[in-house]
């Protein structure tokens, strides 16, 4: 499973249903565009130290999904049948869903946006 920014803000606090459905998925995953978003809203936080020691804890646990040539052509496809559909999405959202299809993965997110994406499956909580 892929876990979006703001399942991952809500695992780092605990969020007893985000939890559940991490623990029943197994294996997560976190684009590489995922880890950045996180890392700045930290930077930005009050508890910036407890945050960082959880993430670099959960992240000797986890596969961190880079961006490669194949991504980019999931890209494409997605931002030009959004395009024409007249329902774009934020840039690094575009970037999330072509790792999702390219790794044939569900994507935690709470951000409805997602299932405007033909063959992207988001489960929300």
């Amino acid at each position: 499973m892929i876990v979006d920014t703001n399942a991952l803000s809500a695992a780092a606090d605990d969020d007893p249903a985000v939890i559940a459905i991490l623990t029943r998925a197994g294996q997560m995953a976190i684009p590489v565009i995922v880890l950045g978003e996180y890392r700045y809203g930290i930077a930005q936080s009050r508890h910036c130290a407890t945050y960082e020691n959880w993430l670099t804890a959960l992240l000797r646990d986890c596969a961190v999904l880079d961006i490669n040539e194949p991504t980019t052509q999931h890209y494409a496809e997605i931002t030009l049948d959004l395009r024409r559909k007249g329902k774009p999405i934020p840039t690094n959202d575009l970037w999330i869903a072509a790792l999702c299809r390219q790794h044939s993965l569900p994507l935690l997110s709470r951000d409805r946006h997602f299932d405007q994406v033909t063959g992207l499956k988001r489960l929300g909580w």
